[in-house]
């Protein structure tokens, strides 16, 4: 599958790459150059390349072309910039910065979300969020293709947030957030000196029925599993690494509150705001699997200058 290259809104698949990783058709041999694209639709499918909704729905739009010695996909189809509502916003109004790329191919693309910016709108015709400004990036490559956010961060959290580019893309991505597969890592600076060099905090968080915005541990909300490791302790403050398990809303916030070292910055669960007026949370590493070649990427946000500066305040304490 390594000799696929994208052409334009197609991905181009080598035929005699295909001839030589032809196993588990079974019985259904690979179908001849030029043959219907109803036959190498059924070959696609025999194969379990990809998920038989993509295959029968590039099969419904012609996108299925046998052309000389290449398998063509209709996997990359532009969409119209002024009815997608995705780009509606981008392509009106006052410009707003792109955060930092920290990876990009054909498929997908992972921007450096800054703290303060909202991955989503979270009301009709609201500006400057993330998805407003990955349309715009788009826009700027001349490459309006349908982004999806993969998965988000809270409006005060910075680091890595991953986008797909296509439909297959995202199908595969939500599956790997499904099964568990995509990899999310953070720093946070909480209050007081962990004991503890790791441990692991399995607790069911739900809504606090008491405040709209709040969650809480409580037996009756969904499984929540946060493991941290302490990277650094001083004396009212300490650094540590927190890897999710689960990703339910404000889980880290919400589980280092709980076992009473609320994150700084973090007055919704108790975290102090004299040295910073949003939560001290960063994301610091995102693994996934490439929705196109299974191959592990990683990436690596650098910290922001105000965790540096929060660092190098708190070491002090």
């Amino acid at each position: 599958m390594e000799q696929a290259v994208r052409n334009g809104e197609w991905l181009e698949l080598d035929w005699s790459a295909l001839a030589d990783a032809d196993k588990g058709a079974g019985e259904l041999a690979q179908p001849a150059a030029g043959s219907h694209p109803h036959e190498v639709r059924k070959w696609l499918l025999a194969r379990g390349l990809f998920s038989e909704k993509w295959v029968n729905r590039l099969f419904s739009v012609g996108g299925i072309k046998w052309e000389g010695d290449k398998l063509r996909l209709l996997t990359f189809p532009a969409v119209d910039p002024k009815t997608h509502p995705f780009y509606r916003q981008a392509i009106s109004g006052p410009t707003i910065d792109i955060p930092p790329v920290l990876y990009e191919d054909d498929f997908c693309v992972v921007f450096h979300k800054p703290a303060g910016m909202k991955v989503h709108e979270t009301y009709a015709g609201e500006r400057g969020t993330l998805d407003e400004a990955a349309a715009r990036h788009a826009l700027k490559a001349k490459d309006p293709l349908p982004l999806r956010h993969i998965h988000r961060l809270d409006d005060y959290t910075s680091g890595p947030v991953l986008y797909a580019k296509c439909d297959l893309a995202q199908w595969n991505l939500d599956e790997a957030m499904r099964d568990k597969a995509i990899d999310r890592q953070y720093i946070a600076v909480v209050q007081g000196k962990l004991a503890k060099r790791a441990g692991t905090i399995d607790e069911p968080i739900g809504k606090d029925r008491h405040h709209r915005a709040r969650r809480m541990v409580t037996p009756s909300g969904e499984h929540a599993v946060s493991h941290y490791e302490r990277v650094e302790a001083y004396g009212k403050a300490s650094i540590v690494r927190v890897r999710l398990e689960t990703g339910r809303t404000h889980q880290i916030r919400v589980h280092m509150s709980y076992i009473g070292h609320p994150v700084i910055g973090d007055e919704m669960y108790g975290g102090n705001t004299r040295l910073l007026t949003h939560q001290a949370l960063h994301g610091e590493r995102l693994l996934f699997p490439h929705p196109w070649t299974g191959e592990t990427i990683e990436v690596v946000a650098p910290w922001p200058s105000w965790l540096e500066k929060l660092v190098s305040s708190v070491s002090g304490m």
